[in-house]
């Protein structure tokens, strides 16, 4: 299964938008709450609360194939901050399983050092932190297993670019078409 991490300060459409895609295309995504109380409500950027599926305390590297980081601010410092969540982006990274982080979230990547040579992209501001990436202005980009988004208004083509990768092209165009959308 994949991890979405979810912590305070997480983008809502960044998350939601596409643990929604990917679940439609039948990939087992779950909710992560990053919180310390043990709490499975997180509270997003924008004060819209989700109910995660499981706590960071129940996530399992044996069962993980894959993690999902969306941005936001407090959000990806929470994330970079997360001795857990770290932990499981390493485990990914050294066992060749899926990274995915969109908008701010590439940050945490490029300061473990996992961008270093790799295509990314980022929110604009956030280039520096990527340390040692090839940086791109295309709304996704692909390297190898890591798979970085721009922001909230790319999420789309962000869960498409997974949704390719995974399941294929002609289930990423079904889907598209039937969510109607038009890109």
């Amino acid at each position: 299964m994949f991890y979405c991490f979810l912590t305070t300060g997480f983008e809502e459409i960044e998350a939601i938008t596409t643990v929604d895609m990917l679940r439609r295309a039948g990939i087992d995504m779950k909710t992560v709450a990053v919180t310390e109380d043990n709490t499975l409500a997180v509270t997003g950027s924008h004060n819209i609360t989700i109910t995660a599926d499981m706590h960071i305390t129940d996530a399992s590297s044996d069962v993980c194939v894959g993690v999902f980081l969306p941005g936001g601010m407090p959000g990806t410092t929470n994330l970079d901050e997360s001795a857990q969540v770290r932990e499981l982006i390493s485990c990914c990274a050294e066992n060749d399983k899926y990274i995915f982080a969109i908008c701010a979230a590439p940050s945490v990547l490029g300061h473990m050092g996992l961008l270093s040579g790799k295509a990314a992209t980022c929110y604009p501001g956030f280039e520096p932190e990527l340390t040692g990436a090839q940086l791109s202005s295309e709304p996704a980009v692909q390297d190898g297993k890591i798979i970085t988004g721009k922001g909230p208004g790319a999420t789309i083509a962000f869960a498409s670019l997974i949704i390719t990768e995974l399941k294929g092209s002609a289930v990423c165009a079904d889907l598209k078409s039937a969510m109607q959308c038009s890109e």
